[in-house]
Formats: C-alpha cells, structure tokens, sequence
C-alpha cells in the first residue's frame, strides 16, 4: 500500500510543476553563490519535465539526491535553502509531499536573505495564491506534517523548526484554517 504522502502519480506531476515554480522564484540566490553550479537548476527542469509527462518516476527516483548536495556549494544559509527547495522540488517525483518542503525551503530562503518580517508570510501567500485547483486539492489530501510516523511529512526534518511551521502555515490555509 502506498502511503498517503506519495500522492497519484497524476497528482505528484501537478505538484511538481508548483514546486518547481517554489523553488525557481529562490534560485537566485544560489545561483549568486554558485554560478557554475547547475544542478539546482537542473533539479527544477527536471521536476517540470516529470510534471510535463516526459521523465518518469523511476529516473527521478534515482536522481533525487544530486541538487540537495549543492547545498555544500552555497556560502551562505539561504543559499543553500535555495538548493535544498530544488532538492525537494525534484523528490515530488518519488513522494508528493515533497512538493510542500519545496516550498518550505523556499519560504526559508526568503526568511534568511531578507530583513523585512512581512517577507516570509508574503512568500507563503504567494505560494497560495499561486496554486491551481488541482494542486490544493492534491495537496488538501496529504496528511498533516508532523502526524505521521514515516515519510517527509513524519517527525524529521521538514516537520521541525520553521520548515516545520512553514508547512503548517500551507497546510493549514489550504484547510481554511487560521493559524
């Protein structure tokens, strides 16, 4: 049985391409850091390929890894944000609620390369507002983060700290719910 983060593939291919989209509006700043590093950029193309119907998702599966070790790359925390919401955005291949850390790092790059308070919340509301009807429902679907004991979504990384609270902000108005 698959688990309930994985999504249908039709659904992780809508997904991608919003995560692709997270990922890309926070490229920028690693690629200031590391111009000679394409392999975020790639990781991006890739997810709107697989979004597109024209890789598959064993071939990601295999590749999911190579845009979050530019992270190492990156001089600077949001740099490497940057990398990691590519990362995230290429994973929705093998499991959809990686489409959600995307755009968690994203919202994170955007915490750590701007002073303004407001900058984060206008990241996450973009990334709303952004979102077709097939995304939110798909996204609607997944369980909340933190609820569950394994997968992306499950006590780790993408469910602690302010990735973690990113998330619940998303999860959270896609529900209706004020938080």
């Amino acid at each position: 049985m698959l688990s309930p983060q994985s999504l249908s593939e039709d659904d992780r291919r809508r997904v991608a391409a919003w995560a692709a989209e997270c990922a890309e509006r926070v490229l920028p700043l690693f690629d200031s850091e590391a111009p000679n590093d394409d392999r975020p950029r790639d990781a991006i193309a890739r997810a709107r390929g697989f979004a597109a119907g024209q890789l598959t998702a064993a071939d990601e599966i295999r590749k999911r890894f190579i845009a979050g070790r530019a992270a190492k790359s990156a001089t600077s925390p949001a740099g490497a944000a940057a990398a990691r919401a590519a990362a995230q955005a290429a994973g929705v291949a093998h499991m959809g609620a990686h489409a959600l850390g995307a755009a968690a790092y994203a919202a994170r790059a955007v915490k750590l390369s701007k002073s303004d308070p407001d900058a984060v919340n206008e990241e996450l509301e973009w990334q709303i507002a952004s979102m077709t009807p097939g995304v939110a429902a798909a996204l609607r679907s997944l369980p909340a983060v933190g609820a569950q004991s394994a997968g992306p979504l499950g006590p780790g990384l993408l469910s602690s700290g302010d990735l973690g609270e990113h998330i619940g902000l998303l999860q959270a108005r896609l529900q209706g719910l004020p938080r």
